[in-house]
């Protein structure tokens, strides 16, 4: 992927992971496209940043994201990236019945949005020079977090179909994997400020670095998820599960 020059469109873009690598992709000579749900937040986002553009998208509306795929592409022909990283996390106790609204819409909103909307824009990207998806999954793809199993399990998912996409795009889009450690973000309540989890400056500036390498890496790994990612390799998927149990 080359690192400048390119036109980036970055779902879940007003706030935490998507808001500083977008950032940081418009400071590096890119026209970036935010996108979210919060128009006070994408404003915010794009202040003082003449090449950033900021546009509303749900992107759990598959009607939505046809229109915008469609309107996107008209404003922008020069679009050659996709960045899938809009994504919702909360904890739930699966023990027993419960109302599964908010797993259901983790699973609409981490799984099929992507989906969607790299079908969407798919045709689109495979005819553009230096075309690339990336899609933002987790660490938690590789070793669950027992208090958010569907929110693990889709980032699982995530990975899966990013593993086969490259296969079916390859020599058209680059296809990478971008997989976060617990990084200080407001995915969940308290998570900004909570000791252990990286901080957001020191993990953009790190994967900006791993974006530079050439060829760039198929998956995006910092070292402080390196445990997670390495886990089933070195056998110590029941060490690192029970680390995670106890979060």
């Amino acid at each position: 992927m080359k690192t400048t020059g390119n036109t980036i469109l970055v779902s879940g873009g007003g706030s935490g992971i998507g808001l500083a690598l977008a950032q940081r992709w418009h400071d590096a000579g890119n026209h970036v496209i935010i996108t979210g749900r919060n128009a006070a937040k994408l404003d915010a986002a794009i202040a003082g940043r003449p090449n950033m553009t900021a546009t509303a998208l749900d992107v759990t509306d598959a009607d939505a994201i046809a229109a915008f795929a469609k309107d996107i592409v008209a404003r922008f022909p020069a679009l050659n990236v996709l960045v899938n990283n809009a994504g919702i996390m909360a904890p739930e106790d699966a023990s027993t019945k419960r109302d599964l609204a908010h797993a259901e819409a983790t699973v609409v909103t981490n799984i099929l949005g992507p989906i969607r909307l790299t079908d969407a824009l798919v045709d689109h990207l495979a005819a553009q020079d230096d075309a690339a998806i990336v899609n933002v999954t987790s660490g938690l793809a590789f070793v669950p977090l027992p208090k958010a199993p569907t929110y693990s399990a889709t980032k699982a998912a995530m990975h899966s179909y990013s593993v086969a996409l490259r296969i079916q795009l390859e020599g058209k889009v680059e296809v990478i994997e971008l997989a976060p450690p617990a990084v200080r973000t407001d995915l969940t309540p308290g998570q900004s400020t909570r000791e252990g989890y990286m901080p957001l400056d020191d993990f953009a500036d790190e994967v900006m670095g791993l974006f530079a390498a050439q060829p760039t890496p198929e998956e995006i790994l910092v070292q402080n998820v390196l445990p997670l990612r390495n886990a089933e390799a070195n056998g110590n998927v029941p060490a690192v599960l029970g680390m995670l149990k106890s979060l």
